[in-house]
């Protein structure tokens, strides 16, 4: 049999070979899915074993102009248009923040929906309670496309990875990020001048600070380590830095290092509790993570039985995260996200969820910057400094002082040996401290491997 696209389906009675579904929400993702729904339903239902019918289109403002032809009677701006209809099973919750997100969730789940969404910050601040709450309603949520956009990293992870103990993720969560970090590194653009950039391109947003602070990964690592750990951490109490202080010249000394400045999510066991760090992080050249560039996402993820799987492709965009939140419908009218939503118990008190490691406990490699007078004596007395708290220096590289510089100083770019977070806080709290210094020192993690 050979389905029409959806938008034909719309003249004609398919009652009995159609799911119907809803869409909450015609933003930039929601479009995205309705146009996948609309212009290729022959593909949905060859892969559903019948038409994901788009029953229900919820909008603020119905007179909004839309970037896809919605057919008539669909598009409303009346959410009980969905509660009441007890043929809409699956419902594409594509709004974003935690409120109303939050209370619309619950509603569609208590008026016997399954729900797909796209949402991280929504189930990073309240997984628990919805996913309890669908539970006890015998509903499920699907969220493939909360993380990394069109790569399918929870379906690996919940699923595909589930005969391994996964040891440890690695993973570039934000395009934004990673834009501005190879715009700095390809170009010697600065950073400010990179930002305009991703936003002129529509990658970051007009107020940037979700993503260039590190929330946005921290939302993102918590579901995955939870996903992989089983460790319930609150995403903001994750250890965190962003690239709002990241400088062109520490990129330049990365890369004559032989290493890649990348803002790196990292999650890993460490005995019963989870290490868990988002930073500016030096990767090492011909690391498949040094090499992602532009607003491409990327996660290695670690199993002990199938060792590292590298997952790479578009983290964000309409078109990869509304093929993720389609997958999540179709599987979810197949009726294979029951199945998985049941068994894995996610955000369960069912489970024995591992803590959070000290931070000052993570043992790495570090990359330390200092300006520093150019005087008889003073590379001796840091080096005191930062051997006095036990850290082991690998190397130390001095970049000649400018003629010109009023202030007679030179830069040191110091390679140190494994030590803990905590140690090397410590030499960088006292370094900051020591006249010999001017202004503070910049220390950034070196990836192990």
């Amino acid at each position: 049999m050979v389905y029409a696209p959806a938008a034909d389906c719309h003249t004609r009675d398919l009652s009995n070979i159609s799911a119907k579904i809803a869409i909450i929400g015609l933003g930039t993702v929601g479009t995205g899915v309705a146009k996948l729904l609309l212009d290729h339903g022959d593909r949905t239902a060859r892969h559903a074993g019948r038409i994901p019918w788009l029953e229900k289109v919820i909008v603020r403002d119905l007179e909004k102009p839309r970037d896809v032809e919605i057919p008539a009677g669909v598009l409303s701006d009346n959410l009980e248009d969905i509660v009441n209809d007890p043929e809409i099973k699956v419902v594409a919750q594509l709004i974003g923040g935690t409120e109303p997100a939050r209370t619309i969730m619950l509603q569609m789940l208590e008026a016997g929906k399954d729900v797909v969404t796209a949402n991280k910050a929504l189930l990073a601040e309240h997984g628990a309670e919805l996913f309890d709450r669908a539970r006890e309603l015998d509903r499920c949520i699907a969220f493939e496309a909360s993380v990394a956009g069109g790569i399918p990293i929870v379906t690996n992870i919940g699923q595909c990875l589930t005969g391994n103990q996964i040891t440890a993720l690695k993973g570039i969560l934000n395009g934004t990020c990673n834009y501005i970090i190879t715009q700095m590194q390809q170009h010697g653009t600065d950073y400010q001048s990179a930002l305009k950039q991703a936003q002129q391109l529509g990658y970051a947003e007009a107020d940037p600070t979700l993503d260039v602070d590190g929330s946005d990964t921290a939302q993102k690592l918590a579901i995955l380590s939870h996903l992989a750990f089983g460790v319930r951490i609150h995403w903001q109490d994750i250890p965190l830095e962003g690239i709002e202080s990241l400088q062109l010249r520490d990129i330049q000394n990365a890369d004559r290092c032989g290493y890649r400045i990348k803002l790196l999510a990292e999650s890993k066991l460490n005995g019963n509790a989870v290490e868990m760090n988002i930073a500016p992080t030096l990767v090492r050249k011909g690391n498949p993570l040094a090499e992602v560039e532009d607003a491409f996402n990327a996660i290695r993820v670690r199993g002990d039985a199938v060792g590292p799987v590298f997952f790479h492709g578009q983290g964000a965009g309409q078109m990869p995260t509304a093929s993720a939140v389609v997958a999540d419908i179709i599987d979810t009218v197949v009726g294979r996200t029951r199945l998985t939503f049941g068994n894995l118990e996610l955000w369960s008190d069912a489970q024995s969820p591992r803590q959070m490691a000290p931070a000052d406990t993570a043992v790495n490699k570090y990359y330390i910057r200092l300006q520093v007078n150019d005087d008889p004596g003073v590379m001796a007395s840091l080096t005191s400094i930062i051997g006095r708290h036990g850290v082991s220096i690998a190397s130390i590289n001095q970049q000649q002082t400018q003629s010109d510089d009023p202030e007679n100083t030179v830069q040191l770019v110091i390679m140190s040996h494994a030590t803990t977070a905590g140690a090397i806080k410590a030499a960088a709290d006292e370094l900051k401290n020591s006249a010999n210094i001017k202004g503070s020192p910049v220390v950034m993690r070196i990836m192990n491997s």
